[in-house]
């Protein structure tokens, strides 16, 4: 697979991602652990919290009556020790390993991800591209 991501800084295809989840307290709880090692902040939002690194609200979650069901959201990750300690702390928060950290070369051959299920079952990934 070819390297198609954009240059560090660069546009991004997306400017923010909102996911139902059924149980708000529960699935804040996991989102502000899971992804305190990208050294996230929450921002507060009548409609559910959102969950940044900068100024903007890049991540949302609302609750509703039913989650999204099977949705997969991937995480840059700065290196190869965010994606582990993203796993860790994800799977202590009470997510589901659903893929060890690894290099995962049937994408290209830095591919270092860890995937995780969340408490709504969508699959949260970390991945670091590595070093070019």
């Amino acid at each position: 697979m070819r390297d198609t991501r954009p240059v560090p800084g660069g546009p991004c295809l997306f400017d923010h991602v909102k996911v139902p989840v059924s149980d708000l307290p529960r699935s804040r709880a996991f989102y502000e652990r899971a992804l305190q090692p990208f050294g996230v902040r929450v921002i507060e939002n009548p409609q559910g919290p959102g969950f940044a690194i900068d100024d903007g609200a890049d991540f949302w979650i609302t609750e509703q009556g039913m989650a999204a069901g099977s949705v997969h959201i991937a995480f840059a990750a700065p290196g190869r020790e965010t994606v582990d300690a993203f796993h860790a702390a994800a799977v202590e928060a009470g997510g589901v390993d659903n893929g060890a950290p690894g290099l995962r070369p049937h994408y290209h051959s830095r591919y270092y991800a860890a995937f995780v299920l969340d408490p709504d079952g969508n699959n949260i990934e970390a991945v670091f591209h590595g070093d070019h």
